[in-house]
């Protein structure tokens, strides 16, 4: 709830306003739960750490939801000021789109997530997750990114509902500004974004696509929903959202060797983007469990940025943290739960699929590796 919900309810429950919101205050900014409400405690039960990365699971208790958990990270962020703290959020437990190289569409999509157990995430990082007994969260969670499990445009009512929560001055206080939400490109979804943008107090929330492709041949073969939403409609909407601000969108490039990181396909990669105003992030790619690819040479990540900057085109390089214990970009997502029946809000359900099944098209060789391969050594 917003400020403002959780004050009528409080009134309706025989509470004063101005009680009220000392408890709201209270829940978000000091971690305690007032007596009247019924907030469920979902318990961290895992707390992965590879260096100053964590990787926290939540178990969710709520009546249909029992066994399904979250998963969310945070990252450490050295800024020439100090250190901040970026947390990675989940949106769905499982996810429907189907992009091969990510471990999270190798269980389909199980569950939507509420938005309260979205916001919860934020919550349980803030005020429950140390990543040791005797080394505690250091830094406030500073920026919020929508790049855990699940593509939010799929879940865009609790995805917005969450975001009016996390930005209330007096709940969590976290800018617009501070937070991403990265799609897989879908236009609907991208509108209903701009929507949001448009109204006072959202206009510096930013948006990044998962582009990963030079061209649609490609991205096709590694993301299944590029044959609903072919790149050029992606640049359709990118240069129809709203902007109130000089801030460039992200364009996040996985960088999958033999598959995407030729000169070649740098150079389409660039001429796609010029007449957008946004910043290329380039993502070594993380393999996801099973995967059919290597990470990329250090070499060749190297040689893709240097060739995509002297094609004036403004390039960032992630980091890579958290590969180790499955905390990376692409990387989260629970082996146990894949292939399960994806849960319907009315309470039944159905076999987990794609949203957009996949049509016949021309093999592309690179691209059909054996999935159950297990490269040597996939983690340098």
């Amino acid at each position: 709830m917003t400020r403002a919900e959780f004050v009528e309810a409080a009134r309706a429950a025989g509470r004063r306003a101005g009680t009220a919101l000392e408890e709201y205050r209270a829940l978000y900014r000091e971690g305690i739960v007032p007596a009247w409400c019924a907030v469920p405690e979902h318990p961290v039960t895992a707390t992965l750490v590879e260096g100053e990365t964590s990787k926290f699971v939540l178990r969710l208790t709520d009546e249909g939801y029992e066994g399904l958990e979250t998963e969310s990270v945070l990252i450490p962020m050295p800024r020439s000021t100090g250190t901040t703290t970026t947390l990675c959020v989940s949106s769905q437990v499982g996810c429907a789109m189907g992009c091969r190289f990510c471990e999270t569409a190798q269980m389909g999509l199980v569950r939507n997530l509420r938005a309260d157990q979205i916001v919860h995430q934020w919550w349980a990082a803030t005020h429950r997750v140390q990543r040791s007994p005797e080394r505690p969260v250091k830094n406030a969670v500073k920026n919020i990114v929508f790049m855990g499990m699940g593509e939010p445009t799929d879940n865009i009512d609790a995805v917005i509902g969450a975001i009016r929560v996390l930005v209330d001055h007096d709940g969590a206080k976290v800018p617009a500004s501070n937070i991403s939400i990265s799609t897989v490109g879908n236009p609907d979804g991208i509108v209903r974004i701009g929507e949001l943008v448009r109204e006072r107090g959202f206009h510096r929330l930013n948006l990044a696509l998962s582009l990963n492709a030079p061209n649609d041949e490609i991205r096709s073969q590694i993301m299944p929903v590029n044959k609903a939403w072919p790149m050029a409609r992606l640049k359709e909407a990118l240069l129809a959202f709203p902007r109130y601000s000089q801030a460039a969108f992200c364009v996040e490039y996985v960088l999958i060797p033999g598959v995407n990181d030729a000169d070649e396909h740098c150079d389409e990669v660039c001429a796609f983007l010029r007449e957008i105003r946004c910043s290329l992030n380039v993502i070594p790619y993380n393999p996801r469990r099973n995967s059919p690819w290597p990470a990329p040479d250090e070499r060749d990540v190297e040689r893709f940025i240097a060739r995509a900057v002297a094609n004036g085109q403004f390039t960032k390089r992630r980091g890579t943290k958290g590969r180790n214990v499955m905390a990376a970009c692409g990387q989260l997502g629970n082996e146990r739960i894949r292939n399960r029946r994806e849960v319907c809000d009315d309470g039944t359900s159905r076999p987990v699929a794609l949203r957009v099944p996949p049509r016949p098209s021309r093999a592309v060789d690179p691209l059909q590796g054996d999935d159950h391969s297990q490269p040597e050594d996939r983690t340098r």
